[in-house]
């Protein structure tokens, strides 16, 4: 299954390679990972520093991380941090991270890529995202004894991990000293198929949105869509979350008609 897996990874990037000529995005992916390593051994040059290296797959996983990098660099201010992304998406709107010594983007999961990334970093310390499972990078990490975490993590039945066919690819989770995931049922899936060393944490984009909260905002395009009106942004949202949403907007919307119609404008 390995052999088959490092063959996909490689179509993979022979794929993206394919399309770069007429796809944005694939060509970003592509030109932000030329001369990596020689760019990374430039970046972190002689540093004696201890490197915490964190992962994310794109945007929405660094809004997760980010409370947690934020806290870490506070509580160990002696530690270098490496940021990588695996999307532009993600890349392309974080490269200049204020809070991140280094930004780079992950080099496709080859066992020779993450065998070169780990000597070229030598990370005391990893940190991976949400839904980050790449093999050669865990199985590197955990040859060299590296610590390895996962936040934030939410597991769903119908994930390969859980299939009768799903073995070889739980060999990743058993390569991670802990995994923080955010609700019980992820503890359990977990827990069933052996992987004991969990605990549940809850999930940090709650801590990005309050720390959001508390800040002022304001954008002039916003203000003259919404015309002094009410306005509800909700941007990346899952199926499941519009389902909370809607009736919650709703239910807003018919009290605040209510307040208007009985007591003037609210």
């Amino acid at each position: 299954m390995r052999i088959l897996y490092n063959i996909g990874i490689r179509l993979y990037g022979f794929t993206v390679f394919l399309v770069s000529s007429f796809n944005t995005k694939a060509a970003k992916w592509k030109s932000g990972r030329k001369d990596i390593f020689s760019n990374l051994q430039q970046a972190i040059g002689t540093s004696t520093s201890p490197i915490a290296w964190f992962h994310c797959a794109s945007l929405g996983e660094f809004e997760q991380g980010r409370p947690v990098i934020e806290k870490y660099r506070k509580k160990f201010p002696h530690y270098k941090i490496l940021l990588t992304f695996f999307s532009p998406s993600g890349y392309e709107v974080r490269k200049d991270y204020k809070e991140a010594d280094y930004v780079f983007y992950l080099p496709l999961d080859t066992p020779t890529n993450a065998k070169r990334f780990i000597e070229i970093v030598k990370p005391a310390i990893a940190i991976f995202v949400k839904y980050e499972f790449w093999f050669n990078y865990l199985n590197e990490l955990h040859n060299s004894r590296i610590p390895s975490f996962l936040i934030s993590a939410k597991f769903r039945n119908d994930q390969y991990f859980f299939k009768s066919t799903g073995t070889w690819f739980r060999k990743s989770l058993h390569f991670y000293n802990t995994l923080f995931v955010q609700d019980t049922n992820s503890e359990a899936l977990l827990k069933n198929i052996g992987i004991n060393n969990v605990v549940i944490s809850g999930d940090t984009r709650f801590d990005r949105v309050i720390n959001i909260s508390q800040q002022s905002f304001s954008d002039a395009i916003v203000e003259s869509f919404k015309d002094g009106s009410q306005l509800w942004i909700a941007g990346s949202t899952w199926k499941e979350d519009e389902k909370l949403i809607f009736p919650v907007f709703e239910k807003i919307s018919s009290i605040r008609t209510k307040a208007k119609t009985a007591y003037g404008p609210a």
